[in-house]
């Protein structure tokens, strides 16, 4: 499902380096720290802002907002596309030529969602999401 992406961002709350170590195998891992991470891992920033292909792409985990929704997101965040975890609800809205992405959680199941995660795709400036479940 990952094979050939070019590189993993990643939401936050993400459960310690062997994820992290496991993620580096597929490709380069960008990740953020979530309310269950230890602050301050050496591994986990804030944030991280990207440009990629004329897209600027920003990743916080969201609990920075209290409640985050696509609406805060986009009154607090420039970006193009704004990714974050914080609900563990897969989430995809699109912003006039903007786009907020929550890829849901990739772990164990929890508070009855099914685990997920989010393919970004970026082709000629633009960038699109699919919503991909992972086996349980």
């Amino acid at each position: 499902m990952l094979a050939g992406v070019e590189l993993i961002l990643h939401a936050g709350d993400v459960g310690g380096d062997d994820v992290l170590d496991e993620l580096a195998l597929i490709a380069p891992v960008e990740a953020v720290f979530g309310n269950t991470d230890p602050p301050g891992h050496p591994r986990l920033a804030q944030e991280v802002v990207r440009e990629i292909g004329g897209v600027t792409i920003h990743v916080s985990h969201g609990h920075e907002l209290g409640s985050p929704t696509a609406d805060k997101l986009l009154q607090r965040y420039a970006g193009d596309v704004l990714v974050y975890g914080h609900t563990h609800r897969q989430l995809v809205v699109r912003a006039a030529d903007r786009l907020v992405v929550n890829p849901g959680a990739a772990g164990p199941r929890r508070f009855d969602l099914a685990p997920s995660v989010a393919r970004l795709t970026i082709v000629r400036g633009v960038a699109d999401v699919e919503l991909l479940p992972l086996a349980p």
